[in-house]
């Protein structure tokens, strides 16, 4: 059974939320809180498997709160929830620690595939947001040179993995431009996730915005 907590600011939310999840078999709510800061109180006294956090709340923003859950409760995975999907805020969210970030507007069916990919250990982030994070931060309209020193003592071949990874190729499409084997590109990915110290492609994607080693866009609204 994978235990819940739930935090949000709106008394009506952290209610949809528990009647969506608690009616499943898989699901066990064990607590709501109203901001952050008793977010982080109530996980460290109930140990939830998955906290299912708004992003704006008083007190310590969801932020703010994941962050604090990453570094002293990492076995609390959070799955970040927002009305407000915008790309500052799921770059936010998931540099402070969370395993997945949905705008509020999902299903029902959609919220319990996360909370169980989260469990897992696996990112999920909104297909939509995901997309547009590459799409906006990172120019894919041509392949990416390696630059001549590699950061974080990334290897040639594994800093134009990550490139490739950052602008959208999937392992076989890494595969197939590089001529080398999906097992051999998995193998390299593990090794880039570890030296950059991310969890997931989306941090992955992030990582490579924030180094400078890929070429910002620009929205086109």
């Amino acid at each position: 059974m994978i235990r819940v907590l739930i935090a949000d600011d709106q008394p009506l939310v952290r209610r949809g939320l528990a009647l969506i999840l608690a009616p499943d078999p898989a699901f066990e709510v064990v607590g709501e809180a109203e901001d952050g800061a008793l977010a982080v109180t109530l996980a460290h006294e109930l140990r939830p498997d998955v906290v299912v956090m708004d992003i704006r709340m008083p007190v310590l923003d969801g932020v703010q709160a994941t962050e604090e859950l990453a570094r002293t409760l990492p076995e609390s995975r959070v799955l970040a929830l927002s009305t407000f999907d915008m790309d500052e805020y799921v770059v936010a969210a998931l540099r402070a620690g969370a395993y997945g970030f949905l705008p509020k507007d999902i299903s029902p069916e959609e919220l319990i595939a996360a909370v169980h990919t989260v469990h897992t250990g696996e990112a999920a982030v909104a297909p939509r947001l995901l997309t547009r994070l590459i799409s906006t931060y990172v120019r894919g309209s041509a392949r990416p040179r390696p630059a001549a020193t590699a950061p974080a003592g990334l290897t040639p071949r594994e800093l134009e993995i990550w490139l490739l990874l950052a602008t959208g190729f999937d392992n076989a499409e890494i595969a197939g431009d590089l001529d080398i084997s999906v097992s051999t590109v998995k193998n390299h990915i593990t090794g880039i996730f570890t030296k950059l110290g991310v969890r997931d492609r989306a941090q992955a994607v992030i990582a490579a915005y924030e180094s400078g080693l890929v070429a910002a866009g620009h929205s086109s609204g």
